[in-house]
């Protein structure tokens, strides 16, 4: 482990120990972020009440009771009760037997810190972008696991777009949903920004946390290299302001069929202002200063870098690093007018399951920090609210994957199939108007036919008058 992880490992040890022996931590949202319940939970009871909800073809409120005490919140529609019947049958949500690290600090801490036990076979890729800056693409390529099973209709694997976190570090979690991914027959791939994860940075400019700019490049190239592969993203935490963005400005030319976002900051400004808890903010805050003091030289000529690593918080970094430019400085408001990932919310056009904890330290609250409006009135958004996971934890017993994980892979499942009987059924309709038009098209020729036949003369007077 290099020795800013050691340094993070240790932040965030302090913290896990903070939540298993002391009082819960409270963070400035004002309330305890570990061990809230779901709201309407008193109602429902415990979670194997909630298991035995209503039909699944019926929506009471627009939250859905699901297995191990989840509940899906959404927009009634067709896909909406496909998903929730897929989500109920899911055996990833069963409760299972509670560990000593299902506490939300130890899932947070175990996320971010611990390594894989064996890791994915990377294949690079650097692409330039028009700028001439630098995104790295981490094919995942390896180990090859035998019997893998193919998730598109076609035989071609599906393309698996994974997108870490806004701070580029690639967690346990993420390298352990491509394992699953590449084991369930999709073909992954992880976009790194500029500067992040070894990718050089080239040019003095960074990607600002909601501008989706670099990634329509990316995703060109990738259809272009796969043009007849279905593509899905996945984000993580923070890194979902980046997918958002994207589907948001692409609307329905987004190239994507399917997404999903663990543990998303929706509320981005208000995230960044109410700061995090100070174990969190110090850590996050620690890995942006030692990841970028590399590029020192390079940003000086852009950025105030004295201000810069003299920051005391992530919105004091994210103001020296993108505002306060020698060139072109904006003011705080101007910057999230560019950048707020909701921005453009109403054009997306892809289904998006954003999966959410309730006891999550880092986002906070979901009352506080869950636009649940947006999930009630937009038919392309559901959430998966569950009461335990921590921040893009959602772990299980070893060796099982993220429970996360499996429920992400089982809901592109479920939207390939429904697409599929859609187009199906739309087919068959399409199939059934051309033949009942071609039948009565053969009907009016024939009559037509018949009718000049009869009136011969009159018709050859007309043309050859009409020819004079």
């Amino acid at each position: 482990m290099p020795p800013w992880g050691a340094a993070l490992a240790l932040i965030l040890a302090v913290l896990a120990l903070l939540g298993l022996l002391g009082p819960r931590l409270r963070g400035p949202w004002g309330r305890a972020v570990g061990g809230r319940t779901l709201p309407g939970a008193q109602d429902r009871g415990d979670g194997e009440e909630a298991d035995g909800g209503g039909p699944a073809d019926q929506f009471s409120d627009g939250r859905e009771p699901l297995p191990g005490g989840c509940s899906l919140v959404c927009k009634p529609s067709a896909l909406a009760q496909c998903l929730l019947r897929a989500l109920r049958r899911s055996e990833a949500l069963e409760a299972g037997p509670r560990s000593w690290f299902s506490g939300p600090h130890l899932q947070t801490l175990c996320h971010f810190v611990l390594p894989v036990a064996s890791g994915p076979e990377l294949a690079r890729e650097y692409l330039q972008l028009a700028d001439d800056g630098l995104v790295a693409l981490d094919w995942v390529v390896g180990p090859c696991v035998r019997g893998r099973r193919i998730t598109s209709a076609g035989g071609l694997p599906a393309v698996l777009l994974v997108i870490p976190n806004a701070w580029g570090r690639l967690t346990r979690n993420v390298l352990g949903l491509c394992l699953l991914a590449l084991e369930r027959g999709y073909y992954p791939v992880i976009f790194h920004r500029r500067g992040h994860h070894g990718c050089p940075l080239v040019s003095p400019r960074l990607q600002p946390f909601g501008d989706p700019s670099d990634l329509k490049e990316a995703v060109t190239y990738i259809r272009f290299r796969h043009p007849a592969a279905p593509l899905f993203a996945v984000s993580e935490g923070s890194g979902s302001a980046l997918l958002l963005s994207y589907l948001g400005e692409c609307g329905s030319s987004s190239y994507v069929t399917g997404a999903a976002c663990i543990s998303p900051v929706l509320r981005c400004r208000e995230w960044f202002e109410a700061g995090l808890p100070w174990p969190y903010e110090r850590g996050f805050l620690l890995h942006q200063k030692i990841a970028l003091s590399r590029y020192a030289t390079a940003l000086e000529d852009t950025v105030d870098t004295s201000r810069l690593f003299r920051s005391r918080s992530l919105r004091e970094f994210e103001e020296a690093l993108f505002c306060h430019t020698k060139s072109f400085p904006i003011s705080w408001d101007t910057y999230w007018d560019r950048n707020d990932p909701l921005r453009d919310v109403d054009e997306a056009a892809v289904p998006v399951l954003c999966i959410c904890s309730a006891d999550d330290p880092v986002c906070g609250p979901p009352d506080h920090t869950l636009t649940t409006e947006l999930f009630h009135s937009n038919p392309y958004f559901f959430l998966l609210l569950s009461r335990h996971g921590g921040h893009c934890g959602f772990l299980r017993q070893e060796p099982l994957p993220a429970w996360s994980h499996e429920v992400i892979l089982e809901s592109f499942r479920t939207l390939t199939e429904f697409f599929r009987t859609e187009e199906r059924i739309k087919g068959l309709s399409r199939h059934r108007a051309s033949f009942l038009g071609g039948r009565r098209r053969g009907g009016a020729l024939q009559r037509r036919e018949v009718s000049s036949s009869s009136n011969l003369e009159e018709i050859f007077n007309w043309k050859r008058s009409y020819t004079r």
